[in-house]
């Protein structure tokens, strides 16, 4: 009767029976099994190993199983015989036990997942891979390849295999960032909200790679932000994935893709591998997609449409886009804004911009009050919208806003915190150190390095000596190398942290040498 059922569930499965035979063949081999282990290793999803393993007699040790080595004859003729799918790198990973050695290591100790972002991590092997077919299809040394979030930590391992290779990291986890950087691996990184925008200094790559929420909201953001930072002739590497129960998700998200105008060059069947993700099976298809000459004029109407939900899980998932309310007016009570930022009740007269242009680039006029509603879910976004402009007085409204970093009291006095932000913009500061720094942050939008460069030659000037650019240049890059092709609003929240100290070392650094 045991046997009866598995026949009966291989039967209803038809051709895709194949997953299961393989699942079937494992615990038959005297191997113990986990069920997540199992599910992994078959690219599975969990309902269908579960209603496998119902009809199997099991033996258990904790929480592993096995088929008894007594059962396994029963079931010889229902197994696959033939291996799964070859991996177009698996020959390459023998040669590299010891980098995947340090990426096991650096893994274990990455951030923990956030649920609210749709974090699960890959494998070691998986984000070893990636690196290994990226330089198996394309040549790296001198291309540049921009990672399009990084909870995976893939550009660890691209510059552990391929280090002359140009790797940049935009994501929104001021955690990653900071985790990679302290790699010293030479991976450069940038504070990026997708849902709000793409700086600007992280475009003209040769290659992206994302592996982005799975909703098609989610998988359309992600590679249309991708679309932008490639330049012609690139290719966008997309991990995604979806069970063999939902294919109506996968053509969803597909449709997104088609939407963009993308060529489909090669799909790769499961060849990300996940800790957790069970219910696609722990994996995910690696596809490579080409931008076509309609890409661009696609992408433009993409985003011009976009909405900040995106994840499947909390207050920007895309079951609560519906619920998010603008914000309450009352919050405005006793102040009067010259200008509204976000989302307000349209009911409100004043000039209106949008977060996501706040963010791209500076406003044109010089509003003295500035009223900025900040949607849950974005609060991260916090230091940068106050960053984005000169206003005396900044309201931000919000939902449990964080303490602003100690940075910024080089520039505001903060009110109290809450679900309103009161910001109070200080007096220029005495001092050279501090009339330099004080300079870079009231220029958010512009490249950090090149404000500073110019406020080390003002202060040269003022003490009567001269400053060459280039002589500018090396003190920044000596004390802060990272700085180059920053801006204040996409520097991660670690730089501009230690940006006072670095300050003043090149003020310092000025005066002897002067």
């Amino acid at each position: 009767m045991e046997r009866d059922g598995v026949e009966r569930l291989l039967d209803e499965a038809g051709a895709d029976s194949r997953r299961l035979r393989h699942a079937l063949a494992l615990v038959c081999d005297g191997q113990w099994w986990t069920l997540a282990g199992l599910v992994r290793e078959t690219a599975t999803s969990r309902r269908t190993v579960e209603a496998l393993l119902r009809e199997l007699t099991l033996e258990r040790k904790g929480d592993a199983f096995r088929v008894p080595l007594t059962h396994t004859p029963d079931y010889q003729h229902l197994i696959a015989l033939a291996p799964p799918p070859e991996d177009p790198v698996a020959h390459l990973l023998p040669h590299y036990a010891a980098v995947l050695d340090r990426l096991e290591g650096l893994v274990a100790g990455a951030p923990r997942a956030r649920h609210t972002l749709d974090h699960v991590a890959a494998t070691p092997e998986t984000v070893l891979r990636r690196a290994l077919l990226l330089g198996a299809r394309f040549w790296l040394p001198g291309s540049r390849l921009l990672c399009v979030g990084d909870h995976d930590l893939t550009s660890l391992a691209v510059k552990l295999v391929h280090p002359e290779t140009d790797v940049t990291v935009a994501d929104v986890d001021e955690r990653i960032l900071a985790y990679i950087d302290e790699q010293g691996l030479g991976v450069r990184t940038h504070w990026a909200d997708l849902r709000l925008g793409l700086p600007s200094s992280v475009r003209d790559h040769d290659l992206a790679l994302t592996d982005p929420p799975y909703t098609p909201e989610g998988v359309g953001l992600f590679v249309a932000r991708a679309a932008e930072a490639v330049k012609d002739g690139g290719r966008i590497l997309l991990a995604y994935g979806a069970g063999e129960r939902t294919p109506m998700l996968a053509l969803k998200v597909q449709r997104a893709l088609m939407d963009l105008n993308l060529t489909y060059e090669a799909i790769y069947p499961d060849f990300n591998r996940y800790f957790g993700a069970e219910a696609i099976g722990s994996a995910a298809d690696l596809y490579i997609l080409r931008p076509t000459t309609k890409t661009r004029p696609a992408v433009t109407s993409r985003l011009s449409r976009q909405t900040t939900a995106i994840y499947t899980q909390g207050p920007q998932s895309v079951e609560s886009a519906q619920s998010t309310p603008s914000a309450p007016v009352e919050a405005l009570q006793g102040f009067e804004p010259d200008l509204l930022v976000g989302d307000w009740p349209k009911e409100l007269g004043q000039s209106r911009v949008r977060l996501s242009t706040w963010l791209s680039k500076p406003y044109a006029a010089a509003p003295g009050r500035v009223a900025i509603a900040l949607s849950p879910g974005l609060e991260a976004a916090l230091p940068r919208v106050l960053l984005a402009t000169r206003a005396s007085h900044v309201r931000v409204v919000g939902s449990g806003l964080p303490p602003l970093p100690g940075v910024l009291a080089a520039v505001y006095e903060p009110g109290a915190g809450g679900d309103v932000l009161d910001a109070v913009r200080l007096p220029q500061p005495d001092g050279e150190a501090a009339s330099v720094l004080r300079r870079i942050l009231d220029n958010g939008h512009a490249k950090l390095a090149n404000t500073w460069r110019e406020a080390l030659i003002a202060v040269a000037r003022e003490q009567g000596t001269t400053l060459t650019k280039n002589e500018a240049r090396a003190l920044i890059a000596e004390a802060a190398p990272w700085a180059e092709g920053l801006t204040p609003l996409d520097a991660p929240l670690h730089r501009l942290s230690s940006l006072p100290e670095a300050v003043a070392r090149t003020v310092t650094s000025l005066t002897t040498t002067t």
